[in-house]
């Protein structure tokens, strides 16, 4: 082959090369998820056809989110934004408005029956309770495949050419959830219902007690911004030393020292590190919502067989 022939069969492998670039770049659907359960989701299910931006990545704490200018500006280039709804993402209204976003905004709990829990209130001397929506939906897997199924016909009216590949991404996830929740149930099964008993910070895992018989105790109410009263946490310390509760936890989105401070006068030992509202980073035991939930039950399930 001349010289003049190799330059030619080089120069068009590069228009080729750069033609099948374009083609991916112009395919490539740009989504903004409000937190990394989602952010993670979306991945498994649009695989390389999406470009993922998660607004409160890894250890960040959704219920205190405050949006950048930088914030609204990747909104506004979207192309579609996932949110969990449920009133977890109290700040997405404002910021929707604020990038100039017009797209569709996927609610991903859509279908779950929202779980009403009592809260209580403190203003000053008075004292009340409320009934509150509990967002944190996806601590039921059986919830996890609903959100599944909700972002893959998200993503597929977004990108309609990609339809086929959401569907199929999504039924595969979907069996491995199955294959999960099964995990979860037989692990909890060992263990006595009146005993599965535990303390976290706050009630991020309503949905969890709900679905594998676990009584859930926690100082704080559903958002992390929630103060409990003394008075609160010292009839928390004396139920747990009457029922001998041993699972205790702490959260990767809070504060740890209130839990460690009601341990140490229960005298009981923190069983380690749960992850409700966010995942761990990549290197870390719960990167995945998959992970997340191997990684809490491992925990869980040893420290209430503590107290058998």
């Amino acid at each position: 082959m001349s010289i003049v022939s190799r330059a030619l069969v080089i120069f068009f492998a590069f228009i080729v090369a750069g033609g099948a670039s374009e083609v991916k770049a112009e395919r490539t659907l740009k989504v903004i998820t409000s937190f990394s359960v989602l952010g993670d989701l979306v991945k498994n299910i649009g695989d390389d056809r999406v470009d993922v931006t998660t607004l409160v990545g890894p250890n960040g704490d959704v219920h205190v989110y405050q949006p950048t200018p930088a914030t609204a500006k990747a909104v506004g280039e979207a192309g579609l934004v996932v949110v969990n709804g449920l009133g977890l993402e109290g700040w997405m209204d404002r910021l929707i408005k604020a990038s100039g976003y017009k797209g569709v905004v996927a609610v991903a709990s859509k279908g779950v029956k929202p779980r009403e829990m009592e809260e209580e209130e403190h203003e000053g001397v008075a004292k009340g309770s409320r009934m509150v929506t509990d967002p944190h939906a996806w601590q039921d897997i059986r919830n996890g495949m609903l959100y599944v199924d909700n972002i893959a016909q998200a993503l597929s009216s977004a990108d309609p050419a990609g339809a086929a590949t959401y569907k199929a991404n999504a039924e595969a996830y979907k069996a491995k959830l199955i294959a999960l929740d099964k995990w979860v149930r037989s692990e909890f099964s060992a263990i006595p219902r009146q005993k599965r008993r535990m303390i976290t910070t706050h009630d991020a895992f309503g949905y969890f007690g709900a679905a594998y018989g676990v009584t859930i105790l926690a100082p704080m109410g559903l958002s992390t911004e929630s103060e409990p009263s003394a008075g609160e946490v010292k009839k928390l310390i004396q139920q747990i030393k009457k029922e001998k509760i041993t699972a205790v936890f702490v959260e990767n989105v809070s504060d740890p020292r209130m839990i460690e401070q009601i341990a140490r006068e229960s005298g009981v030992t923190v069983g380690g590190e749960l992850f409700s509202d966010a995942l761990s980073n990549p290197d870390g035991p719960a990167s995945t919502y998959i992970d997340m939930f191997k990684n809490n039950v491992t925990k869980i399930v040893p420290a209430m067989k503590k107290g058998l």
